[in-house]
C-alpha cells in the first residue's frame, strides 16, 4: 500500500511539475505585456504607398494594373494601449495560410501587400505581409479574437463596415494629384460618420495612413493621439493631398518602375 501511494504521488507531482513549467514557458512569452486596451484599423492609402514604387513583383498590389487598388486597404488590426505602446508577438502562434484559404481572394483584394519586401517574423524570420501581422499583432488579441481565421475574417468585416473611402468621397475628398485638402475637413468626415476621432499619418503632405479605433466590442472610440494633429509636430501638414496612382502592371511599360525577385527588398511594418 505504501509502495502503491508513493507512486502515485509521485505521478501526481511530475503532473503538477510539468504544467507548471509549461505555464512558465508560455509566461515568459508574453512576459510584461498585459491585456490590451482597444484595437486600432489601420488603413493605408495606396496611393500615397504605390507612388513611391521602384520595383514590381507579382505580389505588390501596385503592379496590378487596372486592378491595382484604388480605395484604402487594409495594413492590420493593431491591439494598443491607452499610454501609446502596444503588446507584440504574444504566442509562439505561426501563421498557416490554409487557414484562411477561404478568405484568401478577400484579402488578396482589400488586405493586400503594397510592397516587395518580406517583413519580419516574430522569430526573426521572414514571411508573408500576412504573416507579419498576424504574429505580431493578432496574436494579441486574446480574449477578443482567439485564432488566426477570426482575427481576419473579423478585421474583414470591420473594414467593411466602417467604409472610410466611401465617407471621404461622398464629403468630396477624391483622389487627385493636384487638390489639397484641409486636414480638419477630413477629420471632421470620419468624426460626423463614426462619431469618433480617428489618427492621421502622412508622408511630406501626402495622407499615408488613416487609423480607426475601437473598444473591444468594436464600437468606434477616439483614437490615442500622441501630438495634436494641427501642429508642426505632426506628420500631417494643415493640407494634405489624396495622391492619385496609375499602374501598368508588372511590366512597368512607360514607367520607371522595374522588376526585381520577390524575395528582394525590404517592408517595416
Amino acid at each position: 500500500m505504501m509502495a502503491s501511494l508513493s507512486v502515485q504521488t509521485l505521478f501526481v507531482l511530475l503532473v503538477f511539475v510539468t504544467a507548471s513549467y509549461c505555464m512558465i514557458e508560455e509566461a515568459s512569452a508574453v512576459e510584461g505585456q498585459r491585456e490590451f486596451d482597444y484595437f486600432a484599423l489601420s488603413l493605408q492609402w495606396p496611393g500615397t504607398y504605390c507612388r513611391h514604387t521602384r520595383h514590381c513583383c507579382s505580389k505588390n498590389a501596385c503592379c496590378r494594373g487596372a486592378n491595382a487598388p484604388t480605395e484604402f486597404t487594409i495594413h492590420g488590426l493593431w491591439p494598443d494601449y491607452n499610454d501609446g505602446t502596444w503588446p507584440a508577438c504574444c504566442t509562439q502562434s505561426d501563421f498557416n495560410e490554409k487557414e484562411i484559404s477561404t478568405l484568401h481572394d478577400a484579402l488578396e483584394k482589400y488586405w493586400p501587400s503594397l510592397s516587395c519586401g518580406s517583413p519580419s517574423s516574430c522569430r526573426g524570420t521572414k514571411g508573408s505581409f500576412w504573416a507579419h501581422e498576424w504574429e505580431k499583432h493578432g496574436t494579441c488579441s486574446s480574449p477578443v479574437v482567439h485564432d488566426e481565421y477570426s482575427y481576419f475574417s473579423t478585421t474583414l468585416n470591420v473594414y467593411f463596415k466602417y467604409n472610410v473611402t466611401k465617407v471621404l468621397n461622398e464629403a468630396g475628398y477624391v483622389p487627385s494629384n493636384s487638390e489639397k485638402y484641409p486636414l480638419g475637413g477630413i477629420v471632421s468626415a470620419i468624426e460626423n460618420a463614426f462619431h469618433a476621432t480617428p489618427q492621421l499619418v502622412c508622408s511630406k503632405g501626402d495622407l499615408e495612413e488613416l487609423r480607426l479605433c475601437f473598444y473591444k466590442d468594436f464600437k468606434p472610440r477616439d483614437c490615442v493621439i500622441q501630438n495634436d494633429m494641427y501642429t508642426s509636430k505632426s506628420s500631417c501638414p494643415k493640407y494634405v493631398s489624396l495622391p492619385a496612382y496609375v499602374s501598368l502592371g508588372l511590366d512597368g511599360a512607360g514607367t520607371e518602375v522595374s522588376w526585381v525577385p520577390d524575395n528582394e527588398g525590404d517592408e517595416a511594418l
